[in-house]
């Protein structure tokens, strides 16, 4: 919202009043009785949060808004990552492909030390093409990774944009959404929820395709 460089600190805000309804998604209420739960807050409610704020001020196109966490493991070990996609194009410029957005902080695993410490074969992880929004500046696109379990696992998936498309912006079109599938090692193809938690035995295969970014701008 700045057109200097200053300083992040606590005092930057002070003259910044947020007027938020009391009871919606960004200030529930806290009472006694009512204290609603809060998971992913750092990963996926910030998601949100920078959603509605770029939408808000007409920014940019909605990323790819989630950072598609994926959990497994047994009694003996426990496994997290996070995985990529595509991000929202703006005026002037088009959106990034296989990348996080709002929130970098993590590195996926190698590919040789994930199939060296783990039960598990990466058998796929490529863009997924054609998944950002098309517009005068395309969104950037999502990607598409592929885990083979190689013994019986508690698998988890915490992700977004499953449902709702990641919105263009000025006549852009939407990006992909996202899905995930878990195909048994007999072969029987299975379309998993956005929020899932399920037993995997061996031979099972996932597939997660990543959302990609809006577009901006009608093409010309």
């Amino acid at each position: 919202l700045l057109d200097v460089d200053l300083p992040l600190n606590e005092g930057l805000m002070k003259d910044v009043i947020l007027k938020i309804p009391e009871g919606t998604l960004l200030n529930p209420n806290f009472s006694e009785n009512k204290k609603p739960a809060v998971v992913g807050g750092n990963t996926e409610i910030s998601q949100r949060l920078t959603d509605t704020i770029l939408k808000a001020l007409q920014l940019a196109a909605c990323s790819q808004g989630t950072m598609n966490n994926l959990l497994f493991g047994d009694d003996t070990f426990g496994y997290y990552e996070t995985i990529c996609g595509g991000t929202g194009a703006g005026e002037g410029f088009s959106g990034q492909s296989a990348v996080h957005q709002h929130m970098t902080n993590t590195r996926i695993t190698d590919p040789e030390i994930l199939e060296w410490r783990y039960p598990v074969r990466l058998e796929t992880f490529c863009i997924r093409k054609n998944s950002g929004g098309q517009g005068q500046y395309v969104g950037g696109n999502g990607v598409t990774r592929q885990l083979k379990f190689l013994k019986p696992l508690k698998l988890t998936l915490l992700t977004q944009h499953r449902h709702v498309a990641p919105y263009g912006m000025a006549g852009g079109g939407a990006g992909l959404c996202g899905e995930q599938y878990l195909i048994t090692s007999k072969g029987v193809k299975k379309k998993l929820e956005s929020t899932v938690s399920i037993e995997v035995s061996e031979g099972d295969t996932l597939i997660i395709h990543t959302p990609g970014g809006g577009a901006y701008g009608l093409s010309r």
